[in-house]
């Protein structure tokens, strides 16, 4: 799935209906806020196979979120996403990066 630029511009008006189709939604949350090296990876590869999987991300990004996995992710490999693309992150996401 393709996110636009425009489409990740505020979480408030970001449709927030991906999250009754997310993987995770069946899963217990504790996983994907465990601080275990384990517990991400089971995470992380459950977020693969998510067909809403960049809806997420772009929610966590844009939110911040600064705790958990979303969208594959987390919180450092967020961070690490923003300071690298600096001010363009939505531009950079947009396209894919």
């Amino acid at each position: 799935m393709s996110i636009a630029a425009a489409e990740v511009g505020s979480h408030d008006t970001v449709d927030q209906n991906w999250r009754a189709h997310a993987t995770c939604a069946q899963m217990d949350p504790d996983l994907f806020f465990a601080a275990g090296a384990i517990e991400h990876k089971v995470a992380k590869r459950i977020c693969r196979s998510c067909p809403v999987r960049r809806e997420c991300l772009a929610y966590a990004m844009e939110a911040p979120v600064d705790h958990g996995i979303w969208g594959g992710l987390t919180e450092r490999e967020r961070r690490r996403f923003r300071r690298r693309a600096g001010s363009d992150w939505r531009e950079s996401f947009a396209q894919g990066a």
